[in-house]
C-alpha cells in the first residue's frame, strides 16, 4: 500500500509529483525507448494456458480483471490476498519463494527482499514497457534492480491520506492536517495503521516546527538520526493512544472502521474510502497540508515459480489502457497503463480531482527505499505504540 532513499528519493519523489501533477503520468511514455531495450516478443496468450497462482493485495485483482483474463487466454487465476508487505514477506521466507508464481510487494519494500534471494528477475524483452507509463516504470526499476537485473514491474500506484464520515465532520482542503487526527472532538473516534499513523505525526510535528526533519527524510540517512527522531515522535503517539478507536493492517479494516466501529476519521488507503463513497457512503477522502503519502505497488516473480508463460501472458493483459481502466475504476487506486485515463469513468476522475485538489500533487511525499535495518528500527518503535 512505499517508499525510496533519502536524497535520490527526493529527487525521484520529485520527478514523480511533476509527473503525477500534470496528470501526464496518465498519458503516456514510451518507455521502452527510454530503457534501450530491444522489441517484446509478442505470443498467443492461449498458447500457455493452464493456471497462474497470484499472491496479491486483498482489493487489488478485481474478479472481472481475472476473469477477462481467463475468457482471453484460457488461463485459470488462483488469488490468495494479502494485506501488508510484512505479511507478503513472512509467507515467501516461509515457504523459500515457492507456491506462487506473481506477488505484488510495494517498491519502496525491495531493499529489503535483496538479501532475501527470493525473487528471480524478469526478462526485460518479454515486458511490454512500451504500454507503461515512463515515471512509474523508471521507478519500479530504479528501486528492483540489483545484480543488473530488474525485479519489480509496476502494477497499481496510490497514496495514504485523510478520510472522514461527512456527516459528522467537515474541514476544508487549506486547514487539513494530520494533527486533525488528534483534535480533542476526536478522541476515541480514529483509525490508522500504526507505522505510518506515525510517519504522519512526524510529518505534522515537522510541519508546525516541534520536530525538524526535513519532511521525515533526515530519518533514512543513519540509525542514530532515525532514533532521536522516531524517539520524539512515539512519545506524541503514546500519549494521544485514547484518541484510537481501531488500527488497521488491510483494506477490510477500514472499511469496517467507518461502516461498523463508529471511526469518524481516519488515516487510510485511498481505495476503502473511495469505494464506500461511490457506494453511497458518506465518505470523502482527501490530501492533508503535510502531504498524501505515495506508493507504487507492483509484480515480482518468486524463484520458485511454476508458470512463467503464463505470468508473461497476463502482463499482456494487464498493461492496456482498457484493462488499466478497468482496474482504476473498480479498485480506486490508479492505473500505471498508457491510455487509461481516457477510459476513466466520470465518478473516478471526479474522485481524483477530490482526492489531490489544488496543489495537493505537488505535495505528495514519496515513501522513500527502506533499508533492512530502517525497517527492523521502525518495527520496534510500532511495538511500543501497539503495547502502550
Amino acid at each position: 500500500m512505499t517508499t525510496r532513499a533519502s536524497k535520490s528519493a527526493g529527487a525521484k519523489g520529485a520527478a514523480l509529483r511533476t509527473a503525477v501533477g500534470r496528470r501526464t503520468v496518465l498519458k503516456g511514455a514510451a518507455a521502452g525507448a527510454i530503457l534501450g531495450m530491444g522489441p517484446w516478443i509478442v505470443k498467443d496468450a492461449f498458447s500457455s494456458s493452464g493456471e497462474l497462482n497470484i499472491l496479491m493485495w486483498s482489493d487489488g485483482l478485481v474478479k472481472s480483471v481475472a476473469d477477462g483474463f481467463t475468457r482471453k487466454t484460457g488461463i485459470t487465476i488462483k488469488h490468495t490476498p494479502f494485506g501488508s508487505n510484512e505479511e507478503l514477506i513472512n509467507k515467501m521466507k516461509a515457504t523459500g519463494g515457492r507456491g506462487f508464481d506473481l506477488i505484488s510487494p510495494t517498491s519502496v519494500r525491495m531493499l529489503q527482499w535483496k538479501p532475501l534471494g527470493l525473487l528471480q528477475p524478469w526478462d526485460m524483452s518479454r515486458v511490454p514497457t512500451e504500454r507503461i507509463i515512463g515515471p512509474m516504470l523508471q521507478a519500479s526499476i530504479k528501486a528492483g534492480t540489483w545484480d543488473g537485473r530488474n525485479h519489480h514491474l509496476p502494477f497499481l500506484w496510490g497514496s495514504e491520506a485523510l478520510a472522514w464520515r461527512t456527516d459528522k465532520w467537515s474541514r476544508e482542503y487549506k486547514d487539513l492536517s494530520y494533527g486533525d487526527l488528534y483534535i480533542p472532538e476526536m478522541k476515541g473516534k480514529i483509525m490508522g495503521r500504526p507505522h505510518s499513523m506515525m510517519l504522519a505525526i512526524g510529518l505534522y510535528l515537522d510541519r508546525i516546527g516541534e520536530l525538524p526533519s526535513n519532511r521525515m527524510l533526515d530519518a533514512y540517512k543513519d540509525e542514530d538520526t532515525m532514533r532521536g527522531i522516531w524517539g520524539k515522535i512515539t512519545k506524541f503517539a503514546i500519549a494521544h493512544k485514547p484518541w484510537l478507536k481501531q488500527f488497521w493492517n488491510d483494506a477490510e479494516a477500514q472499511t469496517r472502521g467507518f461502516t461498523q466501529n463508529g471511526v469518524v476519521l481516519g488515516q487510510t488507503w485511498i481505495g476503502p474510502p473511495l469505494r464506500l463513497k461511490n457506494e453511497g457512503e458518506p465518505i470523502v477522502y482527501m490530501t492533508p497540508q503535510e502531504g498524501a503519502l505515495g506508493w507504487i505497488d507492483g509484480l515480482s516473480i518468486p524463484v520458485g515459480a511454476e508458470h512463467t508463460d503464463q505470468v508473461y501472458a497476463f502482463l499482456d493483459y494487464i498493461y492496456t489502457a482498457e484493462v488499466g481502466a478497468t482496474l482504476a475504476n473498480e479498485t480506486s487506486y490508479n492505473s500505471v497503463s498508457v491510455g487509461a485515463e481516457k477510459l476513466l469513468k466520470p465518478r473516478a476522475k471526479k474522485n481524483f480531482a477530490e482526492a489531490y485538489p489544488e496543489d495537493a500533487l505537488e505535495r505528495m511525499w514519496w515513501w522513500p527505499p527502506e533499508a533492512p535495518w530502517y525497517a527492523d528500527l521502525r518495527a520496534g518503535y510500532r511495538d511500543k505504540f501497539i503495547a502502550a
